[in-house]
């Protein structure tokens, strides 16, 4: 055993010292922003996934933009981080990529996500990710949206809010992400999920709640069985792909999809890989299995403790139910776009959500103010602390949709960036924000719920809902039948 536990602590001497190596040199190239490295290796990671129960941003963050201002310095994981609330600063951080910062995520994130090894090369060749972004653009855009995916939105909600009438009582971000998941793999690949396979939903779901877990990678942790959950739903994909090579009549339902876009470019350049199709996919599945349900059940949530807002909401899809020729007719892109309040509580509900962080690394020195971030440091923007400043927003935790008609143009491009900003936007934000005000318009005008139990919001420092946000839904007029009854 002396041995062995002279190495190890021969090895923690060096890590410590190659640890305070780094702080000390770092200092040499110019002022520092304010801030704790905490404890040596760890920093302070552990302060990092302290929960707390609020829809505010993270206590973390809160705590250290109150003590040290608005851009700080911090270590997490082992990597030195300077976290910024800074609305200026962010946007001009967010138009460097390839100048001064690149995309980057922590070595555990990128290892849970895929965005590590191979892929993480590729983001960093500009010419894939603007095929990417292209492609994306295509499959998922406004011109899409209006020709083929509006029917197919509209009559997946229908199909799906019918079916939660069954169940006496149902998660409802759990079935929001199965609705959506079942929804992106047809796209993606032509046809629905394969009801053999694993439950697709259900793995995402064990999947995220560990992805925000303490990077300790052993049998029987959070972060392990995420990683394990990640490969079943990364072998699914691998194996779905594998298929459409061999066989691709008969691993598809319709014509040319997503994947088949891709698979095209990967016979134009050899360099684009079937582990980059798999982990591009699975990328995409994460974020709308994850963004979408989370703010959607936060809408639902809120529409329930304001029955002001929730009127208002149904009637305006009355409004525009009226206004059509077939009152059985499914939405349109024209009546979309006429949906005011509609896109307020979905922004709404995008602010108060607010994302974790999006983070760049430094290729460069970067100098802000009296300060300098030296060359291969990270950067953290942090949406939920622009859209929680309360000299932007009024009472910034108060839902109030009607803040969204006062605000200008100036303060939603600096101050709400819920997708992003700069050349990494999310190509699928008009995607995103036509699923939820699809959704809204046919559960609030024909359905009502209860609450059953759970709602807890969590931020850990992802936004989760404790146990869940469990409820009865009811078609409109059975709930109606049901008051009077009472």
């Amino acid at each position: 055993m002396w041995p062995v536990s002279f190495y190890f602590l021969a090895l923690l001497s060096i890590a410590i010292s190659c640890w305070v190596f780094r702080c000390r040199k770092t200092i040499c190239y110019g002022k520092l922003p304010p801030g704790s490295m905490g404890v040596p290796i760890i920093g302070e990671t552990i302060q990092f996934f302290i929960p707390s129960k609020s829809i505010d941003m993270p206590w973390f963050m809160k705590t250290r933009l109150k003590r040290y201002g608005p851009v700080f310095k911090t270590s997490l994981a082992g990597r030195p981080v300077v976290v910024s609330s800074d609305a200026d600063f962010n946007n001009f951080i967010l138009q460097q990529e390839g100048k001064l910062v690149e995309l980057w995520y922590m070595d555990s994130f990128a290892e849970l996500i895929g965005q590590n090894g191979e892929m993480k090369d590729s983001i960093k060749a500009g010419h894939i990710h603007k095929h990417l972004k292209k492609t994306v653009a295509e499959c998922f855009g406004a011109e899409r949206l209006k020709g083929i995916l509006f029917p197919e939105l509209d009559q997946t909600v229908k199909r799906a809010l019918d079916s939660w009438t069954k169940h006496k009582s149902l998660e409802v971000k759990h079935a929001l992400s199965t609705m959506i998941l079942n929804f992106t793999w047809k796209v993606f690949f032509g046809r629905d999920p394969e009801k053999s396979e694993i439950n697709l939903s259900e793995t995402f779901a064990n999947f995220t709640q560990g992805l925000m877990s303490f990077p300790l990678n052993l049998p029987g942790t959070a972060f392990h069985k995420c990683a394990q959950n990640r490969k079943k739903i990364v072998k699914l994909i691998r194996d779905t792909v594998e298929r459409r090579q061999t066989s691709p009549a008969v691993s598809r339902a319709t014509g040319n999809d997503f994947l088949d876009c891709l698979i095209d470019y990967k016979k134009t350049d050899s360099s684009f890989t079937d582990n980059i199709i798999v982990n591009t996919i699975f990328a995409l599945l994460l974020a709308t299995s994850e963004t979408i349900p989370t703010t959607l059940t936060l809408a639902i949530m809120y529409l329930a403790d304001n029955p002001s807002v929730l009127h208002e909401l149904e009637e305006e899809s009355n409004r525009m139910i009226s206004g059509r020729e077939n009152k059985e007719s499914g939405i349109t892109w024209k009546e979309y776009k006429s949906m005011t309040l509609t896109m307020h509580v979905i922004n709404e509900s995008l602010r108060m959500g607010g994302a974790i962080g999006i983070l760049r690394r430094t290729i460069e020195d970067v100098h802000i103010r009296e300060y300098v971030i030296p060359k291969g440091w990270t950067i953290a923007v942090i949406p939920a602390a622009l859209h929680m400043d309360p000299d932007v927003y009024r009472d910034p935790l108060t839902f109030n949709p009607w803040r969204w008609e006062d605000l200008g143009a100036t303060s939603k491009a600096r101050h709400f960036i819920p997708f992003g900003g700069g050349m990494r936007s999310c190509g699928g934000a008009d995607f995103s924000k036509a699923l939820m005000a699809v959704f809204l318009h046919h559960f609030v005008t024909n359905y009502r719920w209860t609450k059953i139990k759970g709602g807890e919001i969590v931020r850990t420092p992802v936004l989760s809902f404790g146990d869940g946000y469990h409820v009865k839904v009811f078609k409109k007029a059975k709930m109606k039948e049901m008051e009077e009854d009472r």
